[in-house]
């Protein structure tokens, strides 16, 4: 029996290579700027969320549990729950990302995007995965 090796390249890093790029380039944007607490809220932020992206790059299939019942119906709640989150997830990070260049207050969006990334914390160690 042929198997395929496995697809191991630096295509995978790609992405959160490239958020963590942005993170800094809008890290510096808002440093020279002055606004360095800022500057400092929004690196934090895309960086968390780079960390996200290169921690489930990998990952497998999601593992079920009897809160999501079994079969199609179980994967298909766990499907839409996961994108949900993730579309979220863009959603505040981007939204704090906007509204730092403007120059807005982003006290709720960092709020939000620490609770985020506390959940997910919170969820990996609780579902017993680890990080």
């Amino acid at each position: 029996m042929w198997i395929a090796p496995e697809r191991r390249g630096a295509g995978r890093w790609a992405v959160p290579g490239l958020v963590l790029c942005a993170g800094l380039v809008v890290g510096v944007v808002l440093a020279v700027d002055g606004r360095t607490g800022t500057a400092l809220v929004a690196l934090a932020a895309l960086a968390g969320y780079a960390a996200y992206l290169a921690y489930r790059r990998n990952e497998p299939a999601l593992p079920f549990s009897e809160g999501f019942g079994s079969g199609t119906r179980a994967r298909a709640h766990l499907r839409a729950a996961a994108m949900t989150g993730d579309v979220l997830t863009v959603a505040v990070v981007g939204a704090l990302i906007v509204q730092s260049l403007r120059g807005a207050d982003i006290t709720a969006y960092a709020w939000l995007a620490a609770l985020a990334g506390a959940t997910y914390l919170l969820s990996a160690f609780a579902a017993g995965r680890g990080l």
